[in-house]
């Protein structure tokens, strides 16, 4: 799937004031970034523009959920910059603002070609509404618009879209990489085509089920998810998280799935959602007992999802087969981790779809074997579902 969208390449930015979405919503423990992979991802469009001889490259993110137009301490983005300065090689600085004359001035001290962070965009009311005067007051600092910010495309605010209303804008290089890998696994995958399914909530991803009964060869689900369509088969679930408001939307989904979906044939117990808990190995057809709840998929499922996996040439994995964080039932998620990773040494592409999955695969060691990570989980998710992303959608086309 190529991009329609005018990308770094088609503009020239010589001499201009860039300014960059980016996704620098990094985890922070005492003003330290504890995870720099969001940061490492721009580097490239970031050198790639620094190479064009630029006025000044001006990067906006969010971080985190601050309360709308309350700055808060714990939210700057002021750590990213010595994280930045590393990975570029050269000096960064940092604003402690994000629009407005403390940021002109900042600017306009900036030494030519230099790198400029703003403060957290969601410190300003008008970011998440999308605000058409935070918009411009935004848009006034550059010349050309980049955004590079895949993980947070499918929303529509001021620094992903109200900007594009009032500047030249164009995709980066990780925005146009996403863009190619996840269109690609749907709009046209090598066959056969396997998605692989996790996290705990069914109901945030019907809409993806839905698209890839159409699209995938085969559908593996493990995880909370999978409790749910366990008790639509009138499998006993104990204290199981199950999601009784969507049994029947999962009844549903496996009558027309025509043996697409392959849900767990065993699951690891406890008695209490705790590394330290009784555990257990139960078949389905046992049941989970009372008071004892699942945790993880168990070996057996993960001999038949590996069996459904074995020659397949596209693989799309979002979210863990268990709960992933707490080691005892971290095994499903792990042997699916290394199944994958094997398949892109033989050739097939996979695409790991952000998020937990993403952590999972990181944790695991194996993220540099697998095509693609994507960095964003809600926008591969919006995407895999065949939505237009608004952050995508406000770009300029190519001629």
């Amino acid at each position: 799937m190529q991009m329609n969208k005018k990308t770094i390449r088609d503009i020239d930015l010589t001499g201009k004031r860039v300014l960059m979405r980016v996704d620098f919503n990094v985890p922070i423990e005492n003003g330290r970034v504890t995870d720099a992979t969001r940061i490492e991802a721009a580097v490239p469009t970031i050198q790639a523009v620094l190479s064009q001889n630029p006025r000044a490259v001006l990067l906006m993110s969010h971080l985190g959920r601050p309360k709308a137009g309350q700055p808060a301490p714990e939210f700057s983005l002021a750590p990213t910059a010595p994280v930045l300065a590393e990975k570029l090689g050269r000096d960064v600085q940092f604003v402690d603002d994000t629009v407005g004359d403390k940021v002109k001035q900042a600017l306009e001290n900036l030494p030519e070609g230099g790198v400029l962070i703003l403060e957290n965009t969601r410190f300003y009311d008008g970011e998440k509404k999308n605000d058409p005067e935070f918009s411009r007051q935004l848009a006034e600092l550059g010349d050309v618009f980049v955004s590079d910010a895949f993980g947070s495309a499918h929303r529509a605010h001021a620094s992903t879209v109200g900007v594009t209303e009032y500047l030249p804008s164009v995709a980066g290089l990780l925005m146009e990489k996403e863009i190619e890998f996840l269109g690609n696994a749907i709009a046209n995958p090598a066959r056969p085509f396997v998605a692989i399914l996790g996290g705990a909530k069914i109901s945030d991803k019907i809409g993806v089920i839905e698209s890839l009964l159409e699209k995938a060869d085969k559908i593996l689900i493990g995880g909370g998810m999978a409790n749910t369509f366990l008790a639509a088969e009138g499998v006993k679930m104990g204290e199981s998280l199950v999601e009784e408001s969507s049994v029947e939307t999962a009844k549903d989904l496996m009558s027309r799935a025509g043996g697409k979906i392959v849900l767990p044939v065993d699951l690891v117990i406890a008695d209490a959602f705790d590394e330290n808990a009784q555990r257990d190995t139960i078949d389905r057809e046992r049941g989970v007992p009372d008071g004892w709840r699942a945790l993880d998929v168990g070996p057996e499922t993960v001999k038949a999802f590996a069996g459904e996996l074995a020659g397949a040439k596209t693989v799309v994995w979002n979210g863990p087969m268990g709960v992933f964080e707490m080691a005892p039932f971290a095994e499903g998620t792990n042997a699916i981790a290394r199944t994958v990773a094997d398949l892109a040494d033989q050739g097939a592409t996979v695409i790991i779809g952000g998020g937990d999955s993403a952590a999972a695969i990181q944790r695991a060691g194996l993220a540099d074997r697998v095509t693609h990570v994507s960095t964003g989980g809600g926008a591969s998710l919006e995407m895999l579902e065949g939505k237009v992303l608004p952050g995508l959608a406000a770009l300029d086309d190519k001629e």
